[in-house]
């Protein structure tokens, strides 16, 4: 079927409410998109930040007389009366399997390998997750996920408990389970983040404990990794304390290079030494040991 996009860029007051008239006047989807690289590193939680220019695009059926909806836009909010809207036709093509060739097997580490369900491992002999892209964060495409994967290849917790924290897809939990930890739970804020990691548990064969954090408490473990935000990091420290054995190990990713030497200092006065730096892009991952007696 094909299709036409109309767009235009707006500040962001407007965003939200041009989205809606879209919507109104029939628009299949409505998307936004930075119009300026500046991305948004780290929201607030519970928010849906919007860009302070954004790109709003409408798609339609291509049939609709675009002109027209132009028209009506420009009369409903008339700041727009002299903005330039772009009018695209596109390519009629499957959008289903365009969407899904973006995603091909992703490796991590010497072992660890991601592959969508629509593909066939290429290494059936790997540690293969079956993983498809959805609606919780953390299916390796972002370099945070990537380097507590490659991380966790590189560090397998054989025969240890672990927890990860901030859980998203369940994938860190799973790769955890794979590489041999003797048990693993999951734990996040979000009701969406425990569905799917438990559909991703059940697609992968394993069995894995996966609770909204309001409902989650363990023993002290081995291992806790938590893929989350730097904010929200600095105020867990008592927490994760809490849940680490003394020598265990505690692995954060979710935090820019810029943040990293100060989670590292905040730990140390729970004497926990974050010793390990890896870097991504801009993302860095800090891994380090509990001390054994309390500082």
């Amino acid at each position: 079927m094909p299709w036409i996009q109309i767009n235009t860029t707006v500040q962001e007051p407007l965003a939200e409410p041009l989205s809606d008239a879209l919507i109104e006047l029939g628009a299949a989807s409505v998307t936004f998109e930075d119009a300026k690289d500046a991305p948004i590193f780290e929201p607030e939680i519970g928010t849906t930040p919007i860009w302070a220019h954004t790109k709003v695009i409408g798609l339609f059926d291509a049939e609709v007389d675009a002109d027209s909806i132009v028209t009506a836009i420009k009369t409903q909010f008339p700041e727009l009366a002299e903005q330039p809207f772009k009018i695209e036709q596109l390519e009629d093509k499957d959008w289903v399997r365009a969407w899904m060739d973006q995603f091909q097997p992703m490796q991590f580490g010497d072992h660890l390998w991601i592959v969508p369900s629509w593909h066939q491992p290429p290494k059936p002999e790997a540690i293969n997750l079956m993983l498809d892209p959805g609606m919780a964060f953390g299916t390796g495409t972002h370099p945070t996920t990537a380097l507590c994967l490659t991380w966790l290849d590189q560090h397998p917790p054989v025969n240890q408990t672990v927890i990860d924290y901030g859980c998203g897809s369940g994938i860190l939990a799973l790769a955890a389970q794979k590489l041999g930890a003797k048990s693993v739970v999951g734990t996040d804020i979000d009701p969406q983040a425990i569905i799917a990691s438990k559909q991703n548990a059940e697609r992968n064969q394993e069995t894995i404990p996966f609770h909204l954090v309001k409902d989650f408490d363990s023993e002290p473990v081995d291992l806790l990794i938590a893929n989350i935000l730097a904010g929200p990091l600095k105020e867990l420290a008592p927490e994760f304390d809490r849940l680490l054995k003394p020598g265990g190990t505690l692995v954060l990713s979710g935090l820019l290079t810029t943040q990293a030497e100060g989670l590292q200092q905040h730990y140390q006065q729970y004497g926990i030494e974050l010793t390990t730096l890896e870097t991504q892009d801009e993302w860095a991952l800090l891994a380090g040991k509990k001390q054994t007696k309390s500082p």
